[in-house]
Formats: C-alpha cells, sequence, structure tokens
C-alpha cells in the first residue's frame, strides 16, 4: 500500500471517484456534491484557511487501485489551543488500510505541536461533514451529513479513536400537534407585547444575516470554544443558502423588535440531490430545477435553533414551535421535520426535542484521538 497526497486533477479525480466504489450496492447513499467538497479545500471559498492548513491524500494499493482516503487539517495553527482533525475518511474494510490513513494524518498533525486529533470532521462550519454515524443506516442521508458504512466505527474505535461526544437528529411527523406545554409557552411569551415572532419572507439576504449574527453571538458565543460570528461571515452563509432557502420556514422572535431567537429551516436538498450523482455542473442544476418543479421536498430540516442567553428558561423555545405549527404546518407543504444534529453536550436543546415529541432519527460520534496514550481522556463538557 503506498500513501498519495492529493495535489493534481487526477488524484482530485480520484479522491471523487473511491465513495462510488465504496457504496456501489449501498442504495441509501447520496453522494456528497462534489462542489460542497472542493469548497472546503478552496482558500477563496473557505475562510478556515486564513488560520489553518489542510491537506488531504489517497491510499492505493499494489495494483494502483484506489483503496482509501482522509484529510487533516489544522485549526487556529498560530494559537497555543489549535485543534487538528480529520475528514472525508473513506476506506475499505481492512484494518491495516485504516491505520496507514488515520498513521499519516496523525504524523502531519504532530509536526505542528497538536496533540490530539478529532474526527470526522470539518475543516469549518459545523453543519457540514461532521461525525461517524453510528445508528440508522436503512435511510437515505441528510444534506452535508455524513453517510458510512457500520464498519467504520470498528475501524475508528480499534485504532484508539474514544467518542468525545454524540451527535443525536430528531425526526417529527407535522400533522401530530404540539404538547399543551408550547402552546402555554407561546400564550404566556405573547401576552408581552414587546414580543413579536415571525418569518423573514419580508425580510432582504443582508437583514436576515445581520440578524442571524446577533443572536448567534447571543446564543453560544458566550460559551467556551464558540467564537463570536462577524458580519462577513453570516452574509456568506445566507448568500450560500439563497438558491435553497424557503423564507417561509425560517423563522426569528423579536424583543422590542431586536432579535433574540431563531429557527433555521431550509428544505431536504437530498430529496432532490439524489438525482444529480453528486455533481451540480451544468447538467446536475438543470436536473436539479427539473425534480425540484416536478417535485418538491416534503421534509424541512431544522438546522439551527438559538436562543440569546438573556432569553433562555422563558419560554420562547416553546413559543417559536407552537407559531410555526401555526404558520408553517397548517400550508401542508411539508410533511415531516428532521432537526440537524444536538451534541448530547447540550441537555437544554435535546430536552425541548424530546418534550417536542421528537424522536432520535440518527446517532453519530465525534471521536478523539490523543497523541499521549498516558493522558487521560475527558469528554466535551456539558454546556450548563
Amino acid at each position: 500500500m503506498k500513501i498519495i497526497e492529493v495535489n493534481s486533477k487526477e488524484s482530485i479525480k480520484a479522491f471523487h471517484q473511491l465513495p462510488y466504489k465504496i457504496y456501489k450496492n449501498d442504495k441509501n447513499w447520496i453522494p456528497h456534491l462534489k462542489q460542497d467538497i472542493e469548497k472546503v479545500f478552496n482558500p477563496k471559498q473557505n475562510k478556515a484557511h486564513t488560520k489553518g492548513k489542510i491537506i488531504r491524500w489517497l491510499l492505493v494499493d499494489d495494483n494502483k487501485k484506489t483503496i482509501g482516503r482522509i484529510a487533516a487539517f489544522v485549526s487556529n495553527i498560530k494559537d497555543s489551543k489549535k485543534d487538528g482533525g480529520i475528514g472525508f475518511f473513506e476506506c475499505i474494510n481492512q484494518q491495516p488500510a485504516a491505520n496507514l490513513l488515520f498513521d499519516t494524518a496523525k504524523k502531519w498533525l504532530m509536526q505542528y505541536g497538536i496533540q490530539h486529533m478529532d474526527g470526522p470532521v470539518n475543516f469549518g462550519e459545523k453543519n457540514m461533514f461532521w461525525g461517524l454515524l453510528i445508528e440508522n443506516f436503512t435511510d437515505p442521508n441528510s444534506y452535508g451529513m455524513n453517510y458510512n458504512p457500520p464498519y467504520y466505527q470498528n475501524l475508528f474505535e480499534t485504532y484508539g479513536f474514544k467518542m468525545y461526544y454524540k451527535q443525536f437528529m430528531y425526526k417529527r411527523d407535522m400533522s401530530i400537534p404540539v404538547q399543551d406545554v408550547f402552546i402555554q409557552k407561546h400564550e404566556r411569551v405573547m401576552m408581552d407585547n414587546n414580543y413579536k415572532i415571525d418569518n423573514v419572507k419580508n425580510l432582504s439576504l443582508n437583514e436576515i444575516a445581520h440578524s442571524f449574527r446577533i443572536v448567534y453571538n447571543a446564543a453560544w458565543a458566550v460559551h467556551s470554544g464558540f467564537k463570536p460570528m462577524n458580519e462577513r461571515t453570516a452574509q456568506k452563509m445566507m448568500q450560500n443558502l439563497k438558491p435553497i432557502y424557503d423564507p417561509e420556514i425560517m423563522v426569528f422572535v423579536y424583543y422590542q423588535n431586536n432579535p433574540i431567537a431563531f429557527y433555521i429551516n431550509i428544505p431536504e436538498l437530498n430529496e432532490i440531490f439524489k438525482y444529480v450523482n453528486g455533481n451540480l455542473n451544468w447538467i446536475g442544476k438543470l436536473k436539479f430545477l427539473y425534480h425540484k418543479w416536478r417535485s418538491a421536498p416534503k421534509t424541512m430540516v431544522g438546522i439551527v435553533f438559538g436562543v440569546d442567553k438573556e432569553f433562555q428558561g422563558k419560554g420562547v423555545e416553546g413559543a417559536m414551535i407552537k407559531w410555526s405549527e401555526t404558520n408553517i404546518v397548517h400550508k401542508t407543504k411539508y410533511k415531516q421535520t428532521v432537526l440537524a444534529w444536538i451534541g448530547d453536550f447540550n441537555p437544554k436543546m435535546l430536552h425541548v426535542c424530546e418534550s417536542l415529541g421528537a424522536n432520535i432519527y440518527r446517532t453519530f460520534y465525534t471521536y478523539r484521538y490523543l497523541f499521549d496514550s498516558n493522558k487521560k481522556f475527558e469528554r466535551l463538557p456539558i454546556i450548563k
């Protein structure tokens, strides 16, 4: 076996072709878009390159047949608390092959003073390509979420990776009425005329991005490990959503006209992308438009749900959910909702999902591998 760095048109092509060999008999697999993956490796399209480094490799056998791939990256390379990660892992079911891929990434990361590697994760935003699928191999994968054969878990854990935290996706039939507790919270919140809930159909993308950034920073940037989002990043995120977002299902809560919470949903794009075979070139775009016109997605995906820390515990979450039932469900456009992954380190959000009557739909693990085997392994702390 031999490791080859991906640095040419031919090796990039082989990098994208390997999954088609791994999943050739798996009818549930929907390939990630080639364009989405290449954005991660493009410094002009991924701001993570300004503070980090990324590299990728192929693994070929003695007959020069590609049998594995992996990417490794360092985030915040000049920071004393810089992190190392791996992603885009694909491999045949052979432990020596997986070990060689992991060893190659480990060796590269160690030269930057990294003490551990997390994986599979993304070089950039957490809403894409994050976690190893552990449970539910019977349904097609959601857009941007990882999908892998069951044997990958054994490849990771045999090498020495340990579960750093679990990620859950929830699913809910939208025809089921919300529980009384959400109705009560909605009524209580809306008794205060300072509150307002609405979707974004009357807002520009710039206005949406501005409100999103304010809530994101007030909800998450106050926690360790989450950095404040700047206006440019928020604008870019919304521009990326522009071709596919549905303003009817993006919901904000305001207090005295200031944004304090959001419930951002998008259509389940893989219900359409399954027809483009992983390539959104001009042919793929035509297929996308045709199938979008022919049969719009019936599932909406809640990609992010957040409440300003100052307003948490005041019923705002429940008010948003009840508003969504009243203003989204009755249109019968979407039949079910899937909630993008929520970490087991966030018990408040897990409680919201369970109170809503949603069921765990998929389970992922984010692993960590400590380079010093004598160092005590500790899981990601719970958000208080």
